[in-house]
């Protein structure tokens, strides 16, 4: 038997941005504490519901995404407004590889080619030997051939002009992820289906 409680909910701040996904479980903790409100979307109009508002409107529901409490059925929202969040989260970018490949693409800095991950290499800009730091600042993505060509120089020294000056990029309020994993059609009208871009990471306390 499906966990109707495990549902991702589509979570708007005040502004009505979105800004996180969470459990359906998280999402009626915030609605019994009055932090939040379900949004319904009917043939593009939006209504809004308290938690006994939405148990009303739940009543009639036709359909098993629903959780039951003693007295009251309820239907799994889709989509809820915070009441006091009106800001984007903030967040540092973690200096991991895998980030290092996001912000350059996955395309080798010297060359300018995009590569398969496992067909490029971390390199220091300015060398370790030359007294070069492992920073956001000066570590590039390199394709065996430029990373070979550049060996234990300098880019001027080897012949090689990065396309870019690295930097640690700014933290975006939204990571891509997998539409299939987490969507539904309540958020089409609050999200950019060419481009997802739904934080999961960060709970809204």
């Amino acid at each position: 038997m499906k966990n109707w409680l495990n549902e991702n909910v589509l979570v708007l701040n005040r502004l009505w941005q979105a800004v996180n996904v969470i459990t359906a479980r998280r999402a009626f903790t915030l609605l019994c504490m009055q932090h939040a409100k379900v949004v319904s979307v009917t043939e593009g109009n939006f209504q809004t519901f308290e938690l006994m508002e939405w148990a009303d409107f739940s009543a009639g529901h036709i359909g098993d995404d629903v959780v039951h409490s003693v007295k009251f059925k309820f239907r799994v929202p889709r989509v809820i407004l915070l009441m006091f969040y009106d800001t984007l989260p903030h967040k540092e970018v973690k200096f991991t590889r895998h980030n290092i490949f996001e912000r350059d693409d996955n395309k080798c800095q010297y060359c300018g080619r995009k590569f398969d991950r496992r067909e490029l290499n971390l390199d220091h800009v300015i060398p370790r030997d030359m007294g070069g730091s492992t920073t956001w600042e000066n570590i590039v993505c390199s394709c065996i051939a430029c990373n070979t060509k550049k060996a234990n120089c300098t880019p001027t020294q080897a012949g090689l002009t990065l396309i870019k000056k690295p930097k640690k990029p700014k933290w975006r309020p939204f990571v891509s992820v997998a539409i299939e994993d987490v969507y539904h059609q309540d958020w089409s009208h609050f999200i950019d289906l060419a481009y997802w871009h739904i934080d999961l990471g960060q709970e809204i306390k």
